[in-house]
């Protein structure tokens, strides 16, 4: 008989001891690399998108995709507050990915090093749902993830929220029993990260997928470099996840922060 998604959810939570840490996982550029082909097509269908509704060329859409994700957290968030627009339509639209599923890009052995993590595991992604949910049956995980916590979920009342909303975190880690003292977010996006450090998650900044940027007047390559004071762990592979030990009292103070290789 096939498990649903609710059955496995509650399979996935009760198998996890009591104390065990909450994994929060962001998607793109965390457990893939979205830089390399999926993001520019996304980014490119979102200018798209914005020039129509927007009536504007293209230099001023791109621009306006930009600020709108820069302000809001999600160009989706800007386009309702100024234009709007139907957001089921808009993520719709701009997640037509076609070919690129079957190539979707990651580190080896991703689903053994999930597999191992002690703890319940949830996708936190600002993303749409079918999108989201197509990345994980693509990299072959999405039976380890007892929720995918994607931008529909985040609405709070008839309002859409996005990372790194504080009110929406609190709202969804109360939705799905979480402690946030309790909770360990990985993500690629510093700001998430110096965001919802302040409600005592424990902090791992992945930067193994994020894309190369060349420093001004240098030939140094630099990905995702230094280690913020918000940030527990800097991680260049998911491996080094295991080497974060549960926390011996949940809510108590935050544990001392590391760096990992």
């Amino acid at each position: 008989m096939q498990t649903s998604r609710t059955d496995r959810r509650l399979t996935l939570h009760a198998h996890n001891s009591a104390g065990a840490p909450v994994w929060l996982f962001d998607l793109d550029n965390t457990l893939h690399a979205a830089s390399s082909a999926i993001f520019p097509r996304i980014n490119r269908l979102m200018t798209d998108y914005v020039e129509r509704i927007a009536n504007t060329d293209r230099a001023g859409a791109d621009a306006l995709r930009v600020e709108y994700t820069r302000r809001y957290g999600a160009t989706l968030l800007g386009l309702l507050r100024h234009h709007a627009v139907d957001p089921h339509h808009f993520l719709h639209e701009v997640h037509v990915l076609g070919d690129l599923m079957a190539s979707v890009h990651t580190e080896r052995s991703l689903a053994g090093i999930l597999r191992a993590l002690p703890g319940r595991k949830i996708i936190l992604t600002n993303g749409p749902e079918a999108y989201a949910r197509g990345i994980l049956r693509a990299l072959g995980i999405e039976r380890l993830f007892e929720q995918v916590i994607a931008i529909e979920q985040m609405q709070g009342g008839r309002a859409w929220r996005a990372k790194p909303d504080l009110n929406m975190l609190r709202q969804v880690l109360r939705r799905a029993s979480v402690n946030p003292t309790q909770a360990i977010l990985v993500e690629d996006t510093r700001g998430h990260l110096k965001s919802y450090k302040r409600l005592g998650l424990r902090t791992v900044w992945m930067v193994g997928h994020l894309p190369e940027v060349r420093r001004a007047n240098a030939q140094q390559i630099v990905r995702g470099t230094g280690r913020p004071h918000y940030v527990d762990y800097r991680i260049r592979s998911l491996k080094s996840l295991h080497r974060i030990s549960p926390r011996r009292n949940p809510c108590g103070n935050p544990a001392q922060t590391k760096t990992r290789p």
